[in-house]
């Protein structure tokens, strides 16, 4: 849980941002820290080259105040390198690659922006099929400024209120979405918990959100139940439900399953196979 400045390669264009602003900011998100995000461990998922750093930076450390383990996947292993809007500023370290990393092992997942990031990500396969993961499993996704590009490409943006960077707008609402033109969106109604913003200027409400919304009693409420971690398998559950937990076969987990075999090759029998056996289980 290091701090990420600390892991930071230092660019020129680091010198971009005025110390009033990194001020403010540090400021901004000590008055999240009553919060609690202990024992959770939340995906940041960012693309080589073009995140925009602040949009990193602040969720990040926001998280890591309130005790939550963040962690960089990316799809390459090395560093990214981060922007300031169109100057390069510092380079991170990657944690994971998105063709590695297990979605399962993370609580929930932040979509950062900057222009070339999405559009990179939004093609990547892995990075697709990452995202969509956690909406199939029910887990808080938070995305901001151009981050949603990724979501129309996971094909989780119909019906769901969202907002974004304007240009992104039509994109969205092409995509099925109800775009509004709010600092932040909080929208509950499609199986999971999905945050939004517009802009670096709506990261104070954006990370407030982050860490209310990402907290484990709000995840218990809204994630499949052999996901919650405070009660025992099985436990207050009929006969039926009790087994169907307690052999890892909840729908969400059998959609994340379904979606995870067939990109990773798996046969239309084994599937079916697998589904069947779970629904004996009834």
């Amino acid at each position: 849980m290091a701090d990420l400045r600390n892991r930071a390669e230092v660019g020129q264009g680091s010198k971009s941002r005025p110390p009033t602003e990194s001020r403010r900011r540090t400021d901004e998100r000590n008055t999240l820290m009553t919060k609690d995000l202990a024992g959770t461990r939340i995906a940041f998922l960012a693309a080589p080259d073009g995140v925009e750093q602040v949009e990193l930076t602040e969720p990040w450390e926001a998280v890591r105040d309130a005790g939550g383990e963040p962690v960089l996947v990316s799809t390459a292993p090395g560093k990214i390198q981060a922007f300031h809007h169109l100057d390069r500023a510092d380079r991170f370290d990657v944690d994971e690659t998105v063709d590695q990393a297990d979605p399962a092992a993370f609580d929930a997942l932040v979509l950062p922006g900057g222009v070339a990031n999405p559009d990179f990500l939004r093609t990547h396969r892995d990075a697709v099929r990452f995202t969509r993961a956690f909406f199939d499993a029910g887990r808080p996704v938070a995305v901001i400024c151009h981050g949603p590009w990724t979501l129309i490409d996971a094909e989780v943006v119909r019906d769901r209120r969202i907002t974004s960077w304007p240009s992104v707008r039509t994109d969205l609402v092409n995509a099925g979405a109800h775009w509004v033109d709010e600092e932040v969106v909080i929208d509950t109604a499609g199986g999971n918990t999905l945050i939004s913003s517009r802009r670096p200027d709506d990261l104070k409400a954006f990370c407030a959100a982050i860490v209310d919304h990402f907290r484990p009693a709000d995840q218990q409420q809204s994630r499949p139940a052999d996901q919650q971690r405070s009660r025992p398998a099985g436990a207050g559950l009929s006969d039926a439900e009790a087994a169907r937990e307690v052999a890892g076969q909840t729908s969400a987990d059998r959609r994340a399953a379904d979606v995870f075999a067939r990109e990773s090759g798996g046969t239309d029998t084994d599937t079916e196979a697998a589904r069947a056996s779970a629904d004996d289980l009834r």
